[in-house]
């Protein structure tokens, strides 16, 4: 195959314990080092991050506005290359013909814009919750049952519940989005996109993953490739690292949702789903029985955690509201007085 030139993207901030894992898979690939450059985005971490990058040949490029999807931004602006894949610094690739086969749709169709893993990489060996996550297709749990999410579900069966158009290539899905639909969550972890396109976006100064998705959409990019194949996301290592990054994530869509930065439609989702997982959070047992009945699909104990993880999700989504509405009532007292 004919392999075009590449980009690679990594935000990172002391990401030391997991970035030396993620370029040496990267480095692994079946692909020619000269079609490929390897720009870091650091946020001036305090450890190793930076001369592990160096050690991998990276160019490195800082980010004053510390946050990982103001880190996306600087490097596809500096970025020269044909397509531009986003990784972060916790994404591991899983074997050597990984991109040879991301960019099979891309060649195979011009009017595919780009492609994104199916799957969240599964190692029995990984820690119980990052086990979870690849089981039940999200880091967020809720997206799954509000029915947003993107990545294959063992829980569901499929990779998204919302009403999208596509065909399966045998090796991937061909898909087609529409702007007046509710867009899966795309975007991130492996994102493989025609750099020509990405740059019409409105991604500076902060690259919000779905958001771009939604802007290439507008502008015509309709079609992407899910590519059967996976990545791996180490995204927690325990309770407490999964609590910090859910809660960053919900603290952050709410700064740049009230600045006006965020266009996804995240409130278009069905009220009566988000109340009845509520419900299932205090009465147990349907939570309990979709990890039983993962547990058919794919034996693994990690499915019990379920309840667990729906349920400190939907508390720091609850904390989250109940902390905005008091800040806006405030705000209102102030401005009365």
């Amino acid at each position: 195959m004919d392999f075009p030139s590449l980009s690679v993207v990594v935000p990172t901030l002391n990401s030391e314990n997991t970035l030396e894992r993620c370029l040496f898979a990267l480095f692994q690939q079946e692909y020619p080092l000269e079609n490929m450059e390897l720009i870091i985005v650091d946020a001036y971490s305090e450890d190793d991050t930076v001369n592990v990058a160096l050690r991998f040949g990276a160019k490195i490029l800082y980010n004053p506005l510390i946050t990982g999807e103001a880190g996306k931004a600087v490097g596809v602006e500096a970025s020269n290359k044909e397509f531009i894949l986003s990784l972060d610094s916790d994404n591991i690739i899983p074997s050597k013909d990984w991109l040879a086969r991301m960019f099979e749709p891309l060649q195979a169709n011009k009017e595919i814009v780009a492609s994104e893993p199916l799957y969240y990489g599964y190692q029995r060996s990984h820690p119980t919750i990052i086990r979870y996550c690849s089981l039940i297709g999200a880091d967020d749990p809720i997206s799954v049952y509000l029915g947003f999410y993107g990545r294959f579900s063992f829980l569901k069966g499929r990779w998204t519940d919302l009403p999208i158009d596509f065909e399966d290539r045998l090796n991937y899905f061909e898909v087609k989005l529409k702007p007046d639909v509710v867009i899966p969550t795309m975007g991130a972890n492996g994102f493989i996109v025609k750099a020509s396109a990405i740059k019409k976006t409105n991604y500076k100064p902060y690259l919000f993953d779905v958001d771009i998705i939604y802007d290439l959409v507008r502008l015509g990019y309709d079609k992407f490739a899910r590519v059967k194949t996976s990545m791996t996301h180490l995204f927690a290592y325990n309770f407490s690292q999964y609590i910090r990054k859910t809660y960053r994530r919900v603290r952050d869509f709410y700064y740049y949702h009230k600045l006006g930065m965020r266009k996804y439609r995240w409130t278009d989702f069905n009220k009566i789903k988000l109340l009845k997982l509520a419900l299932f959070t205090i009465v147990l047992l349907p939570l309990f029985r979709d990890a039983i009945n993962g547990y058919k699909r794919k034996p693994d104990t990690a499915w019990f955690l379920n309840w667990i993880l729906c349920t400190l999700a939907l508390g720091v989504y609850g904390l989250k509201e109940l902390s905005s509405g008091f800040y806006m009532l405030r705000q209102r007292r102030r401005t009365s007085t």
